[in-house]
């Protein structure tokens, strides 16, 4: 046979002998990870249930899923173990100490800007006026000049959107 015409079949056998390898791969890490677990380990089923290692056997775990609740599990029905601050921050809702890892970023910029002691130029910027966003052309417009602006408008006929000056 030509070589031209066995390269696609080879590549087509690499393919697969790759895709098959990283599925192996993946079916021993999960393996291993299953049989790493020890009493007391959190876990996720591959339903989405949230519970305690209380017992590992040969095929099966007995899980503690809360107060009075056990449950026995296959084995391979475990998706993931979780590690013991990821489960408290999932079941309890209780985080880490973050001080201790790394610094607390704030959520806004006013811790940025803040000090401890009030400047006097802040004290002296703040009136406790309130601020007015409207125009500043309105206030100096005589009072005649706006009213008859306004009643211009009301008697023009308003435009729905398809309607147009352009005939």
């Amino acid at each position: 046979m030509n070589p031209v015409t066995l390269l696609p079949f080879i590549v087509l056998i690499g393919a697969m002998f790759l895709m098959t390898r990283s599925a192996k791969r993946k079916q021993q890490a999960a393996a291993q990870m299953r049989n790493d677990m020890q009493p007391g380990t959190g876990v996720r089923t591959i339903g989405g249930m949230y519970a305690t290692v209380k017992e590992v056997n040969e095929e099966t775990v007995l899980l503690d899923a809360g107060p009075g609740v056990e449950l026995l599990f296959a084995k391979n029905s475990i998706g993931a173990v979780l590690g013991d601050d990821e489960y408290n921050r999932i079941v309890h809702g209780i985080e880490h100490d973050l001080k201790t890892d790394e610094a607390v970023v704030p959520d806004d910029a006013s811790s940025l800007t803040e000090t401890d002691e009030p400047s006097d130029d802040a004290s002296a910027a703040s009136d406790d006026k309130p601020i007015d966003l409207g125009k500043k052309d309105a206030a100096e417009e005589p009072a005649g000049e706006t009213e008859a602006a306004e009643v211009k408008a009301e008697e023009e006929p308003k435009k729905s959107d398809g309607e147009s000056d352009a005939k």
